[in-house]
């Protein structure tokens, strides 16, 4: 980590080096321009620019970007890790009680570029003018980033992510994805969330590859980016799926990797299919970063996260409390614990402890599967992906893929809502023309009785949050 005392402090070329590794020898070598949104940048350009705003920074105070899709928003970053100043990113498209809520609670100090938002008062540090001013009543924070969650429980909470735990997920996930310096990385994903911002720019920096920001995440975009190695949500694979011109581009492609909700089984299948390979699917949190991944060298299984990284271990609790044997069946909700678990919430000890066991694993609040040979199945948000209807716990997901595949469904959600009888029923959210009673007979046959929906409801589209999960939430309650 950077310092830990409030004093301005420069590191030159020690700066970073743990996480910027591959940075720092693209930028002594002359290795491929960073492309962010079509604007180019040399390795060593994007160093020096950096160290400019680093300069200006204070190690160990907060600091937040407006992160959006910017060369700016890395240079930030990499300034960021080179001083020891937490980053706080803040969504491109964020409210204002959005934003206040964030600078207030994480007490950044400045704010780094030009933000266009009205309604921000901080200090505006560039590289060229500005400089932070030290909060003497804040203690340092020991975080390289303070990502918020998205705020679905509550305001919004800033999770302290470490460089220790940044730099074992990656090293896990160049170790199972096989990513090398040779690798071309290309995505659209948002800079706000570990997706994006941790995998998709620290990643390549540390790794040394080149890296495609390509804007907006279009199959036209990810098919004329010619990389080797593609990230992508669940939505923006299903719209490549749907475009078979540009799907067929990827086939040169060695590795496509889906994450942030799960990828429907028709998805993965149209992806194998017109690219010829199948993609990796891997899970984590903000909390955690990843943890459980699929791997380039070995099988990848529709529906399933796979193997738990190096240094991370993961287990099942059931609703007694107790702790289940992995059968390949059972449902229970994940607990992890291990190296790439965060540093806790900011401010927030109550919450940190409230979602920590006593022997120091972290509860998710996902529910899942884990066979006898480790390999991961997530159902979902046990409060909202496993449905408990007339004493049988239903996952959604199950009940999504078999709707999924029918004629006429463009999409699908299915949740539980409050029943007196059975406790939830379950209710399938439609998008397309499908016949309603056809959907439900199909559950019945190709599943048991009782995880089928008791209702089909038509929708014009499903809720989805910037990353593209849906949003299950609103509709329970619609």
């Amino acid at each position: 980590m950077g310092p830990t005392t409030p004093d301005r402090h420069r590191f030159g070329d020690a700066g970073g080096v743990t996480l910027l590794e591959g940075l720092l020898r693209m930028a002594s070598s002359g290795g491929p321009d960073i492309e962010i949104a079509g604007t180019h940048c040399a390795p060593g350009e994007l160093l020096e620019r950096a160290d400019r705003l680093a300069e200006r920074l204070i190690g160990g105070a907060p600091v937040a970007v407006r992160a959006s899709a910017t060369l700016d928003t890395v240079i930030a970053l990499v300034a960021c890790l080179r001083s020891g100043s937490p980053l706080v990113p803040i969504a491109d498209d964020s409210g204002a009680d959005e934003r206040a809520h964030i600078i207030g609670d994480s007490r950044a100090v400045a704010i780094l570029g030009e933000h266009g938002w009205g309604d921000v008062d901080l200090p505006v540090v560039t590289e060229g003018a500005g400089a932070c001013a030290p909060d003497h009543d804040a203690a340092p924070l020991n975080a390289s980033l303070v990502v918020y969650t998205s705020g679905t429980t509550g305001p919004p909470k800033g999770v302290l992510l470490p460089e220790t735990a940044i730099t074992a997920c990656l090293d896990g996930l160049r170790d199972a994805w096989a990513w090398t310096p040779e690798d071309r990385l290309v995505h659209g994903l948002p800079l706000f969330h570990v997706h994006g911002l941790v995998l998709g720019v620290i990643g390549a920096l540390r790794v040394g590859c080149a890296l495609v920001h390509t804007g907006r995440p279009t199959p036209q975009s990810y098919a004329a980016a010619q990389g080797s190695l593609y990230f992508g949500v669940p939505t923006v694979w299903s719209r490549l799926v749907a475009d078979t011109s540009s799907a067929e581009q990827l086939r040169s492609a060695r590795l496509l990797v889906s994450g942030s909700a799960p990828l429907p089984v028709a998805v993965f299948e149209g992806l194998s299919s017109l690219t010829g390979s199948f993609p990796v699917e891997r899970y984590g949190m903000t909390e955690t970063l990843i943890t459980i991944s699929t791997r380039a060298d070995g099988e990848r299984r529709p529906g399933h996260v796979g193997l738990a990284l190096p240094g991370v271990e993961t287990r099942l609790r059931a609703d007694d409390g107790g702790i289940i044997t992995p059968d390949g069946e059972t449902i229970g909700e994940l607990e992890v614990r291990g190296v790439t678990v965060g540093g806790g919430y900011l401010g927030r000890p109550e919450v940190t402890a409230a979602n920590t066991t006593s022997d120091g694993w972290f509860i998710t609040g996902d529910s899942a599967v884990i066979g006898a040979d480790g390999f991961h199945r997530i159902v979902g948000r046990t409060s909202l992906d496993v449905i408990k209807s007339g004493g049988y716990k239903v996952g959604a997901g199950e009940v999504e893929a078999v709707i999924a595949a029918q004629p006429g469904v463009e999409e699908v959600a299915v949740v539980g809502v409050p029943d007196d009888d059975l406790g939830e029923r379950i209710v399938a959210f439609v998008v397309g023309d499908a016949d309603s009673s056809t959907l439900i007979d199909r559950v019945t046959e190709q599943l048991s009785v009782h995880k089928r929906p008791r209702e089909v409801r038509r929708i014009d589209a499903l809720p989805r949050n910037a990353l593209g999960k849906v949003q299950k939430t609103l509709l329970r309650g619609s």
